[in-house]
C-alpha cells in the first residue's frame, strides 16, 4: 500500500533522505524510530507530497505521489503531533465538515456519532467544541475522521507526543484497530515503548538513512532500546 523506492531529498548539500526504499503493507503497523534530523517528518512529508523528492518515488497504492497527488490522498489520512481541527465547532461539526472534503457528505448524525463511539469518545463529547478537547480527544477525532473517510493507508507523526499514559494506550489501541481492518500505517516516532506496543515492524533512521528494519516480536522493549542506542552511537 505504501511504497518507497530510493526516495532521496537533498536540500543543496544536505542529506534530509538518502535512498530509502520500505514497503508498508495492508494491515502493517510500520514505525521509524530515529533522533530529530533523521529523516522520519521527511519521510513523512514525501509521501504526503508536501515536498518534492530529488530522485526516487514515493507510492500510495501503485500510484506515485508527485504524478497523482488528487487520486493517491483519497486512500490517505494524516495525523500529525497536534491534530489541527476548527476549535470553535463541535467534534461532530469537524467530523461533519472533513468527512464531507473527503466526499462523504452523505453521512447521518448516527452515522458520525456511531465514527464518535469506534474511536472512544463519548457521545457527550460530539457536541462540545474541539477548544474544550484535550489532546487526547483531539487526536481521537483524527482517528474518527480517518474512519469516515475509509483511509487505507494512515501516515501518523509523533501521534503520542505529549499524551498521558492512559490515552497513549488507547491510541495504540486504535492503531491495533486499525490494522485488524486491513489499514496500512507508518508512524515517526519517538517512543520505543510505543512503537513496540503498537507496531508490526521497526525502522531506524539515522542521518537520512534507514539503517535497520526489525519485526517488533523480536525483542523485548529492553532489547529494543539497546539496538536503538547502538545504532545511535558515532
Amino acid at each position: 500500500m505504501l511504497q518507497a523506492t530510493k526516495l532521496t531529498k537533498r536540500y543543496q548539500d544536505v542529506v534530509a533522505l538518502d535512498a530509502l526504499t520500505l514497503t508498508v503493507e495492508p494491515g502493517e503497523v510500520f514505525c521509524l524510530l530515529g533522533a530529530n534530523g533523521a529523516g522520519k517528518t521527511t519521510t513523512i512529508n514525501l509521501f504526503l507530497n508536501f515536498i518534492a523528492p530529488t530522485s526516487g518515488t514515493a507510492s500510495i497504492n501503485g500510484l506515485d505521489v508527485t504524478a497523482a497527488p488528487l487520486e493517491t490522498k483519497k486512500y490517505l489520512a494524516y495525523i500529525p503531533e497536534t491534530v489541527m481541527l476548527y476549535k470553535n465547532l463541535t467534534g461532530i461539526e469537524n467530523l461533519e465538515y472533513f468527512a464531507a472534503l473527503a466526499g462523504r457528505a452523505d453521512y447521518t448524525r448516527a452515522d458520525l456519532l456511531r465514527f464518535f463511539a469506534e474511536v472512544g469518545l463519548a457521545a457527550e463529547a460530539a457536541d462540545r467544541r474541539v477548544g474544550t478537547y484535550s489532546k487526547g480527544m483531539r487526536q481521537k477525532v483524527g482517528i474518527a475522521i480517518a474512519l469516515a473517510k475509509g483511509a487505507k493507508a494512515l501516515l501518523l507523526d509523533e501521534p503520542t507526543s505529549g499524551l498521558d499514559p492512559k490515552a497513549s494506550n488507547e491510541f495504540s489501541a486504535l492503531l491495533s484497530r486499525l490494522s485488524g481492518d486491513g489499514v496500512a500505517v507508518l508512524m515517526a516516532t519517538h517512543d520505543l515503548f510505543r512503537a513496540k506496543e503498537s507496531g508490526t515492524r521497526v525502522g531506524i533512521m539515522k542521518r537520512g538513512a534507514l539503517v535497520a528494519v526489525h519485526g517488533t516480536d523480536e525483542f523485548s522493549h529492553a532489547d529494543l532500546e539497546r539496538v536503538y542506542l547502538e545504532h545511535m552511537h558515532d
